[in-house]
């Protein structure tokens, strides 16, 4: 992609704050809101930024976006993945949700269901469901990550270990080429990996925004989770080898 002298700009002000907003770029350059919006798309089309409510973020390579950027990033995807995931969950279950913004959308969508088990390192997730009243929740301790709501630590790690779950509602920071499973945090990735050993069936729910990010720590491959629930189709190679694996793919389109 070329790039105007207008989007290298508006790259440039992205990485020395981070985030801009379509209003504040329309006003710094005099150009419509409609311009603006073009230009982000175009930028975010060729993996530059990532788009959020009212502007874009810059796209991460060893950081993650902010929590509340990451509430509105493909917010409608979001809600259709947590609701096919919620479906595949039976009442009576014991669940485990682990953090991010894609976990927290399954919760929602399991309002409704009965004799529920829950046990979470997601503060989020568990005031979401105390709307349940046939869901028991279990807190993981540990350290809290006031970033996210997230309980991270040894203590997290030793608790969950005393369980075993029919089903684990994960997800992560990226996913690459390979099927590898990514996250920003060693901490984090350490519990997901315990979640994923005390799991029965582990369900991955990731939309494509996260094909398009690199992260330093591997969580595990595609070849240890059973279902995983993403918006839009995986390369052909990736699509292959989730087939040779037995990993479940179900697109959550439009």
């Amino acid at each position: 992609m070329s790039l105007s002298f207008r989007q290298s700009d508006i790259l440039e002000i992205a990485s020395t704050e981070g985030r801009v907003t379509v209003d504040g770029l329309a006003e710094r350059f005099g150009v419509t809101v409609q311009t603006i919006r073009r230009d982000l798309s175009e930028l975010a089309d060729a993996g530059k930024l990532d788009r959020v409510h009212g502007g874009a973020v810059l796209r991460s390579g060893v950081s993650n976006i902010g929590y509340e950027d990451r509430r509105t990033l493909n917010a409608d995807a979001k809600v259709r993945m947590a609701k096919a995931c919620a479906n595949d969950i039976p009442d009576g279950a014991s669940v485990f949700m682990n953090i991010g913004t894609s976990t927290e959308a399954v919760a929602r969508q399991m309002l409704n269901h009965k004799d529920l088990m829950l046990v979470t390192n997601n503060m989020n997730v568990a005031n979401i469901l105390i709307e349940n009243p046939d869901c028991e929740i279990v807190v993981a301790g540990g350290v809290l990550r006031r970033s996210d709501g997230g309980l991270v630590g040894n203590l997290t790690v030793s608790t969950i270990r005393q369980f075993k779950f029919d089903y684990a509602v994960i997800g992560c920071s990226a996913l690459d080429p390979d099927g590898d499973l990514l996250d920003f945090d060693f901490q984090e990735v350490h519990v997901s990996q315990t979640i994923i050993a005390q799991a029965r069936r582990t369900l991955l729910v990731a939309d494509h925004s996260k094909f398009q990010r690199l992260a330093p720590a591997r969580i595990t491959s595609l070849a240890e989770i059973d279902s995983f629930y993403t918006d839009q189709p995986l390369t052909p190679d990736l699509s292959a080898k989730c087939a040779e694996w037995g990993t479940g793919l179900i697109v959550c389109s439009d």
